[in-house]
C-alpha cells in the first residue's frame, strides 16, 4: 500500500489499482504504463514537479504523450516563470522516487494543476506512488483529492 492508495481509500473515492512489472531500461515511465497495461495514451497522465519563480514547488499533471509548457503552468499558477524542479527536491517534497511520483499522498501538499484534457476522460491513470503501479480514478475525484485546478498545460505543436 502506498500513501496515494491509502488517501483514495480513506476518502472513499472509487478507484482501481493496476500493477505491471517495471522495466528499468524503459525511457518513459508513462508510455511504459500505456504499453504494458494496454491503455489509451490520452488516459494516462504523468506527474511533474516544477519550481515557480525559483522558490515555490507546484505539480503539473499532463497526458504522458505531451510536453509540459513552462509558460502555461507559470500562467496557471500566477507566477512569472517555471522550471523543472531538481530530482532531489522533488523526492524530498513528495516522498516519492522519480518515475513513481504520485499527485496523491505527497509528504508536502503542493499547488496542483491538471491539464484540462483530463475532463474529456471518464477516468484517468496516474502513478500510485511506485514505478509499475498506477491508480485509475475519475478526473474530478483527483481534482478534489489534490485540491487542484484545471488549466491548459501542454505545449502546442
Amino acid at each position: 500500500m502506498t500513501p496515494a492508495i491509502n488517501l483514495a481509500k480513506k476518502a472513499k473515492v472509487a478507484h482501481s489499482v493496476h500493477e505491471y512489472t517495471h522495466d528499468t531500461a524503459s525511457e518513459s515511465y508513462g508510455l511504459e504504463a500505456v504499453e504494458k497495461l494496454g491503455l489509451d495514451v490520452h488516459q494516462v497522465f504523468k506527474t511533474l514537479v516544477v519550481k515557480l519563480d525559483a522558490e515555490t514547488l507546484a505539480v503539473g499533471i499532463i497526458p504522458v504523450s505531451e510536453k509540459l509548457s513552462m509558460k502555461q503552468i507559470a500562467k496557471a499558477a500566477g507566477a512569472k516563470k517555471a522550471n523543472m524542479a531538481e530530482p532531489a527536491e522533488v523526492e524530498r517534497a513528495t516522498g516519492y522516487v522519480l518515475g513513481g511520483v504520485s499527485p496523491l499522498g505527497q509528504k508536502k501538499r503542493l499547488k496542483t494543476f491538471i491539464d484540462d484534457s483530463a475532463q474529456q476522460q471518464s477516468s484517468i491513470f496516474v502513478s500510485a506512488g511506485r514505478r509499475g503501479l498506477e491508480i485509475e480514478l475519475a478526473p474530478q475525484d483527483l481534482l478534489k483529492l489534490v485540491n487542484g485546478k484545471y488549466a491548459a498545460l501542454c505545449q502546442k505543436a
